[in-house]
């Protein structure tokens, strides 16, 4: 039975490791709501003013196409180009994080294609754009945190015509692209609270959402959250392309007398997807970061980490720590489990007497063997739930991994990065199966799996025993070839369970 649920354990391991990587380059694409440029429907909304009776209409010149100026505003934690041209982020580089790079293409611009903007000023913490045109005069003011992740936009638009204007705003806080960055374009994801509830809509397929509170888009590492300071917002999923979408927060339409202003104020993070920073800035936005189906778990296992690493001061030694402390959680289920096996290897000769006496009646054989098992309180199923209760915090922690910025180009002992594979050396050509990385963790891991697994059998010269001796061999090669391009910080996670599993069951093979 316990050999059934691990082998069911590890192909589901396999299917859902596979998946993962096949769904990527996979995913169907929704062209049904495509915004298509030159469709009448695509055409950018121009705030138009109210003309007087009997004055003609207001003739709007498209602008030349020039080509356009990147600002670089820098702080102690970020690096932002901006497209001066549309007031917008083409890219934000993160200097503590390996100057890791997160494009948005034209993040935060409004949308509207004619609105030229031109740059009036920047400080250190400030950088400002204006447009004028159209009896109009936009202003975009961007204020930064000198350390933090944290950045104010102030949207002025300012009635400079003689008549009342009519306008709404557009903001488009991000583009996704799912054609252009590999395996890594399905981790992007959205996020949208709206009417009091937590949405995690697909990103490839158009939406609309009213009433939003607050939205966030994400990447394997990093996200954006932005939050409208006031008023009633619409956020539109955009499709603009089969392989790129936007996402737009509309406004309510109002109106402006002349010369009057309206400003609208919008809180943004721009950061890495650290529950600590985000909550530091507003706990809500938290839930922007979101785990999949063991996210609880997976949040428990942040915060423990953490704790962990400020113990220890590496990354590595608290992956250690942690997997020691879910061994000893678990400790009295594991006990049980291997006297369990123990005692059915002890029954072993009394299950193969009972199999040869009714070999020709199944339905009596099992009750039986059900029979002996209640004689000598035996629970062949008691080996299950150590494994069982593993398994979800074996994917919380995968995601956790994957996810974790801090993690990226973390240290230990040889491994440079914890979040990938360990790459103890680089083949200078490719061998089947392995490629060019030869990973030693795994292979340790399936090692120790293997000693496992034979000090806990025991050997017998029936059917099931050869069954057994095929298992010991094939359950680690499966385990290993799963593991293999996995994190190594994972990987290391289960080989020091399997290592002290396997001194476990050295001692409990010493006791008689």
């Amino acid at each position: 039975m316990e050999k059934r649920l691990i082998l069911a354990i590890a192909l589901s391991l396999l299917i859902l490791m596979s998946w993962s990587a096949f769904v990527s380059k996979m995913q169907p694409v929704d062209n049904t709501r495509v915004r298509k440029p030159d469709s009448p429907a695509a055409q950018p909304v121009i705030n138009k003013p109210n003309l007087p009776p009997g004055a003609g209409p207001a003739v709007l010149t498209p602008p030349a196409v020039a080509e356009d100026t990147v600002t670089a505003f820098s702080t102690e934690s970020l690096k932002v180009d901006f497209s001066d041209s549309r007031a917008a982020i083409k890219e934000v580089t993160f200097k503590k994080y390996h100057s890791y790079r997160f494009p948005l293409k034209y993040g935060l611009a409004i949308d509207d294609p004619l609105l030229i903007f031109q740059k009036q000023l920047a400080t250190d913490t400030e950088i400002i754009f204006i447009s004028k045109g159209n009896n109009q005069e936009i202003t975009k003011r961007f204020t930064f945190d000198k350390s933090r992740y944290i950045i104010e936009l102030e949207i002025t638009i300012h009635n400079t015509g003689n008549s009342p204007l009519k306008t709404s705003l557009a903001l488009i806080p991000a583009v996704l692209d799912f054609s252009s960055r590999g395996n890594e374009v399905h981790y992007q994801n959205v996020a949208v609270f709206s009417e009091d509830k937590m949405l995690y809509p697909n990103p490839r397929k158009a939406g609309s959402w009213d009433k939003v509170k607050f939205l966030g888009w994400r990447e394997r590492y990093f996200c954006g959250i932005l939050q409208p300071g006031r008023g009633s917002y619409r956020l539109d999923l955009e499709k603009t392309t089969p392989q790129e979408s936007q996402l737009v927060l509309r406004s309510a339409e109002f109106v402006l007398m002349p010369g009057e202003n309206s400003s609208q104020q919008f809180h943004i993070y721009l950061g890495p997807q650290e529950l600590r920073l985000i909550n530091s800035v507003n706990p809500d936005w938290a839930a922007v970061v979101h785990y999949g189906t063991f996210d609880f778990i997976a949040r428990l296992l942040i915060q423990l980490l953490g704790l962990l690493q400020n113990v220890g001061h590496n990354w590595g030694l608290a992956i250690i720590l942690l997997s020691i402390i879910i061994y000893l959680i678990l400790y009295p289920l594991t006990l049980k489990q291997m006297r369990s096996m123990k005692a059915m290897q002890a029954l072993q000769p009394r299950i193969e007497q009972l199999r040869a006496a009714y070999k020709d009646n199944p339905q009596r054989l099992n009750k039986e063997i059900m029979e002996l098992y209640r004689e000598y309180k035996v629970n062949p199923f008691g080996g299950c739930l150590p494994m069982i209760l593993q398994i979800p915090i074996f994917f919380a922690l995968y995601q956790v991994l994957m996810r974790s910025a801090t993690l990226k180009g973390a240290h230990f002992l040889w491994i440079k990065d914890l979040s990938g594979p360990d790459k103890l050396f680089i083949l200078p050509q490719k061998m089947p199966f392995l490629g060019n990385e030869i990973n030693i963790l795994p292979i340790l891991m399936a090692i120790t799996m293997f000693l496992q697994q034979k000090l806990s059998s025991k050997n017998t010269g029936s059917s099931s025993g050869e069954q057994q001796r095929l298992m010991l061999i094939l359950f680690p090669i499966m385990f290993g070839f799963i593991f293999y391009r996995m994190p190594s910080g994972l990987v290391l996670y289960w080989f020091v369970n399997s290592l002290l599993m396997l001194t476990q069951q050295l001692l409990i093979n010493r006791t008689k």
